[in-house]
């Protein structure tokens, strides 16, 4: 079997790809670096040479080449790389008829819990959200801790501290304690105010912390780790399997959120997994793409020991992503069933883009009370 083509998907804020075969099997891919679209699709076109008239199966040989040939790192390149590895996964599948978890040692669980997102960003109505979520059968939510009201300046400590403490308090009280809250930080905080935020809302017993401060230094977040006592989340802007290494012997990180679509596929997602194991951490896939990706984070929390939680955009988003595959998951009391078919177990469907136009987001940054740029 040899590759024959690589067909770039855009639809609607994300670009799939379908690697196509002389046997006539396809296998579909995402990228992860939804902000740089056009710069990934450049790295695509590049590695296409390379890839036309290769055997498919020779999946690690392929990962190296594009990664090691000339060593330029970074999101584009692990993104572009993602894509063709997720896809090539998906044809060793369909052409011995058998689920990638199959491929990649065998299946550990039946179905995978998940979480869905809420994006409300006041007390009263994340308490509301959260509700709604335990009503639809989730045990889980991921709740966006980011900003003071627009009407105060952020530079003052004790609005910041304490509106992002309400926010956790009104949701505990509302969903009870059968119910798991998952606090997205998304870099907002400095080490001082991540450490006084965590200490504060200990009480509520959180999930984990993600992201607290920006993902840069594994040493700041290890010292962020070091003084709190809930535990943080992290991972979804690594690159390597090395920058996970150095983070966990850092203790840096209790779980581990590696984005099968920007780490670089399901090829370095499952070694980020045994890294993790000797770690006794535990992964919990970043997932806010489309639906191939959540596909690929499946098979991947199909096959892993350390498993925790799958985050799951579709619930979020009315059903959009669901629409686009032929096929939609399954979904059981907040359970996600992983698919037996072969490959990753989705197709898309036939005309997406048409259905789905792309609409790729704009550059923009998030502007402080004082006009500076800040994290978010």
């Amino acid at each position: 079997m040899k590759i024959t083509e690589i067909e770039l998907l855009p639809a609607s804020k994300y670009l799939f790809i379908r690697i196509h075969t002389d046997e006539g099997i396809t296998g579909i891919g995402e990228i992860g670096a939804w902000g740089f679209i056009d710069a990934v699709a450049g790295a695509l076109t590049k590695f296409r040479k390379y890839l036309i008239g290769q055997d498919p199966s020779r999946i690690e040989h392929h990962w190296n080449f594009m990664y090691r040939s000339m060593y330029f790192r970074g999101a584009v390149v692990l993104s572009a790389i993602a894509a063709i590895d997720i896809a090539l996964w998906d044809i060793m599948g369909k052409k011995l008829g058998v689920p990638v978890y199959q491929l990649l040692g065998g299946k550990c669980r039946d179905k995978v819990r998940s979480y869905a997102p809420l994006f409300e960003f006041t007390p009263q109505k994340m308490a509301e959200g959260c509700l709604k979520i335990k009503e639809a059968g989730f045990t889980a939510a991921r709740l966006m801790i980011t900003d003071p009201p627009n009407e105060t300046p952020e530079d003052i400590y004790y609005n910041k501290i304490s509106w992002n403490v309400e926010k956790v308090k009104a949701c505990r009280e509302a969903v009870g304690s059968d119910f798991d809250l998952c606090l997205e930080l998304h870099r907002s905080m400095t080490p001082a105010e991540a450490i006084t935020f965590a200490r504060a809302i200990e009480t509520y017993y959180p999930y984990f912390i993600e992201d607290p401060i920006p993902p840069d230094s594994a040493d700041a977040l290890a010292d962020v780790a070091a003084h709190i006592n809930i535990p943080i989340a992290t991972g979804e802007r690594a690159i390597s399997i090395q920058e996970i290494e150095q983070l966990l012997a850092r203790k840096g990180a209790r779980y581990i959120r590696p984005d099968v679509c920007a780490v670089g596929g399901l090829t370095p997602a499952k070694k980020i997994a045994a890294i993790a194991e000797a770690h006794y951490v535990g992964i919990a896939p970043h997932n806010p793409l489309g639906p191939v990706s959540t596909a690929a984070c499946l098979q991947l929390d199909a096959c892993i020991p350390n498993f925790l939680i799958q985050e799951f955009p579709s619930f979020q988003e009315s059903g959009k992503e669901e629409r686009m595959i032929k096929k939609p998951l399954q979904v059981e009391k907040g359970y996600i069933i992983i698919p037996n078919e072969p490959g990753i177990g989705i197709e898309l469907i036939d005309n997406l883009a048409e259905k789905f136009p792309p609409a790729q987001r704009e550059l923009q940054a998030n502007i402080a009370y004082d006009g500076s740029v800040r994290d978010v």
